[in-house]
C-alpha cells in the first residue's frame, strides 16, 4: 500500500480527499498545516505528497522545498485555486509532478495519482544503483564507497548519509537543520557539533581533488561544488 502525504488546510477538503483516497487503498497521512506536513514528511515513509499552496504556517511551495531538499526524488502534486501561469511554473520549478486546480474532481486526482506514481516507479526501477560524480571522485551510495583513481574510501552509514545530501543538494545550500532532522532525527546543540565532525571528514576524503569544495554557509548549511 503506497503512503501519501496530503497537505490541506480546510477540513472538508482534506477530510474528503483522504476518504476518496483511502477507498482507492492508499495510505493518507493528512496535515492540516504546512509546518504539520514537513514533520509528517520527516516521520514516515512518504511515497508522493499532494500538497495544497496557499496553508498557514508554510505554504505548499516552501514546503516542496523543504521536502526536496530531503529527497528529490519523492513525486509531489500541487493543489490550487490559483490558475495563474506563474504560478503553475513556479510549482514545476521546484519539481512538481502534476498541478491540479480546484475545485477537485476527485475521480481525475486518484487517476493522476496512479499515473505519476507508475511514472516514478519505472524511473526507479530503470536505476538499480544510486551513483553521484563529484569532480574526479565517484560516490557509490549503495555500497558506500568513495572512489579516485584506483583508490576507495569506505564510509560510514552516517558518513555516507551526509554525503548523499549533500550530492542531492549539490552547488546549492544543504540546509543544516534539515539534514540534521533527516540523518539524526534531532536538531541539538550535540547533534550539530556532530554533524560538524563528519562534514571535516568528508572535507579530508575529498581533498585530492581541488576542485571539490564543502562550503560552510553560515546559519544556513553547506554546499557541495566541484567546479
Amino acid at each position: 500500500m503506497k503512503t501519501i502525504l496530503l497537505a490541506e488546510d480546510s477540513q472538508t477538503l482534506g477530510y474528503i480527499l483522504s476518504e476518496y483516497l483511502e477507498m482507492h487503498d492508499f495510505q493518507v497521512i493528512w496535515a492540516k498545516d504546512g509546518k504539520e506536513g514537513l514533520e509528517c514528511f520527516q516521520k514516515n515513509a512518504i511515497d508522493l505528497c499532494i500538497l495544497d499552496v496557499m496553508m498557514p504556517e508554510q505554504d505548499g511551495f516552501t514546503l516542496a522545498k523543504n521536502i526536496k531538499a530531503m529527497n528529490r526524488a519523492t513525486p509531489i502534486i500541487f493543489l490550487t485555486a490559483k490558475s495563474l501561469k506563474t504560478d503553475k511554473l513556479k510549482g514545476f520549478r521546484l519539481g512538481a509532478d502534476d498541478y491540479i486546480v480546484k475545485p477537485i474532481d476527485e475521480e481525475l486526482l486518484v487517476a493522476r495519482v496512479q499515473a505519476v506514481l507508475n511514472r516514478t516507479q519505472a524511473q526507479d526501477s530503470a536505476t538499480t544503483k544510486e551513483t553521484y560524480h563529484i569532480g574526479q571522485y565517484v560516490f557509490d551510495y549503495d555500497t558506500q564507497v568513495l572512489a579516485w583513481n584506483n583508490q576507495q574510501q569506505k564510509l560510514s552509514q552516517r558518513e555516507a548519509e551526509v554525503l548523499k545530501m549533500l550530492c542531492v543538494n549539490k552547488n546549492q545550500v544543504m540546509k543544516r537543520d534539515i539534514a540534521l532532522k533527516q540523518i539524526w532525527g534531532d536538531n541539538d546543540y550535540f547533534t550539530r557539533r556532530s554533524m560538524d565532525v563528519f562534514i571535516s571528514k568528508l572535507r579530508k576524503y575529498l581533498q585530492h581533488d581541488s576542485t571539490v569544495k564543502i562550503t560552510n554557509i553560515h546559519g544556513k548549511g553547506f554546499i557541495l561544488s566541484d567546479g
